[in-house]
């Protein structure tokens, strides 16, 4: 139990079943219940639930339900039978902590949202409450395949088994995997195999999507035991994420990973103080649909002066989406329930006239080409004509940015509104 009295879970994602597999299998010990929910079956509108228990006598439990829902979509999943059974386990006196084995299509971070806020309803015995009252996301780890992982993050291939409605690509699945983790464990392949440089490339990659990860390489001839999988969670430090999900004026660099190159692998800032042009900036995507891992920033856009927009990439795909406020377009009462941190960091650069609003985007390349990104992104913002025309002239401005989005399920929050899609782009 956690300090609160919440049972601690610990989430296992990967895209690759069969090494999430035997990372969770590693961590059933006496008062551990994993839980597995199989989506491939998602667009038959199936979901195969397995329940392993071992209670504290050392006696093991399986239990598995096919799960018939009413819309494809892991919203459905989360909200039908994951979230009530994660209350459920709380009230076991058995169940010490709890392990969830992801399906290669899930994404901690859209799980821990939904643990934290979504509200489970109509159960017997329980309040209205979301999971997170009963139980405490303690750690993520994330499972790589040395030989495939940094191939899936860096394409465009659409993810396998994804129902119709499912936008995402392989690779923004495979960053997102990572960057939420707390801890790495890289499936190691025959070194007879690979070159010494690809491993070294994935490594440079990984330190810098989650630079405070300890990280564990799975040998072939190693098996990955109860012990190996302790000490890896005794390295995850007090820093570390551990369910937190980022907003989008949170530092874009957090754990501050490496800043140098390495293997031609780099991390490359741009910041700006002016808007950008929004169709100007609609060409300039491109640039980052090139010889990139990932994308992350917040935008200022010129026909759209009261929200940051989010962009967020990956491989050779990329979206803009509706972010949070500026501080300059609240009001004083409502700046004061905001992150004392972000209103002391947004007084440091606080413009008179335009206050917080400014862009920031980190951009991680592994093909050494930062300066064609940084002169793409430049190009994108307002001319010193444009400026001087204001925001009655930029309202003016056509944007291909569209705002709104519809969820799958009008009653279910996930993902989180404030990532909601506005434009997509692939490479083509």
């Amino acid at each position: 139990m956690s300090d609160d009295g919440r049972t601690p879970v610990v989430m296992v994602a990967g895209l690759d079943a069969r090494a999430t597999a035997r990372a969770a299998e590693a961590l059933v010990v006496a008062g551990v219940t994993l839980v597995h929910h199989d989506v491939s079956r998602l667009s038959e509108g199936v979901v195969v639930a397995t329940v392993r228990s071992v209670d504290l006598g050392g006696e093991e439990r399986i239990a598995v339900n096919e799960l018939q829902l009413e819309h494809g979509c892991v919203s459905c999943t989360l909200r039908a039978d994951l979230l009530p059974l994660l209350r459920r386990l709380h009230r076991r006196s058995s169940v010490e902590s709890i392990v969830l084995q992801l399906d290669p299509t899930m994404e901690p971070e859209q799980v821990s949202w939904a643990i934290s806020h979504v509200v489970v309803a109509d159960m017997p015995g329980f309040t209205d409450a979301p999971a997170g009252a009963d139980v405490d996301v303690r750690a993520t780890i994330a499972c790589v395949e040395e030989d495939a992982w940094l191939t899936a993050a860096t394409g465009d291939e659409e993810m396998p088994g994804s129902v119709d409605d499912d936008e995402r690509t392989l690779a923004q699945v495979a960053v997102g995997q990572v960057r939420f983790a707390d801890a790495l464990i890289v499936a190691g392949c025959d070194p007879a195999m690979r070159e010494p440089w690809d491993s070294a490339r994935l490594m440079a990659v990984l330190k810098r999507l989650a630079p405070n990860a300890p990280t564990m390489i799975e040998l072939p001839q190693r098996r990955l035991t109860p012990i190996l999988m302790a000490q890896l969670m005794t390295a995850i430090p007090d820093s570390a994420r551990r369910g937190r999900v980022a907003g989008p004026h949170d530092p874009l660099l957090d754990g501050q990973p490496p800043l140098d190159e390495d293997c031609g692998v780099r991390l490359v800032e741009f910041n700006s103080d002016r808007p950008f042009h929004p169709q100007r900036l609609h060409d300039a995507i491109d640039s980052l649909l090139d010889g990139v891992v990932s994308a992350q920033g917040r935008l200022w856009l010129a026909s759209h002066p009261d929200d940051a927009l989010w962009l967020e990439g990956a491989g050779g795909g990329l979206r803009i989406a509706a972010g949070a406020p500026w501080l300059a377009a609240m009001e004083p009462e409502e700046r004061s329930f905001e992150d004392p941190a972000r209103v002391a960091m947004s007084a440091l650069r606080w413009d008179p006239v335009y206050g917080d609003r400014h862009s920031a985007i980190v951009v991680l390349i592994h093909r050494p080409d930062g300066g064609r990104i940084q002169d793409a992104l430049r190009s994108a913002c307002l001319t010193d004509e444009e400026m001087a025309g204001g925001q009655q002239l930029w309202d003016t401005f056509d944007s291909p940015f569209g705002m709104s989005h519809v969820e799958p399920c009008d009653d279910v929050e996930l993902p989180d509104p404030t990532t909601r899609s506005t434009g997509e782009r692939r490479n083509p």
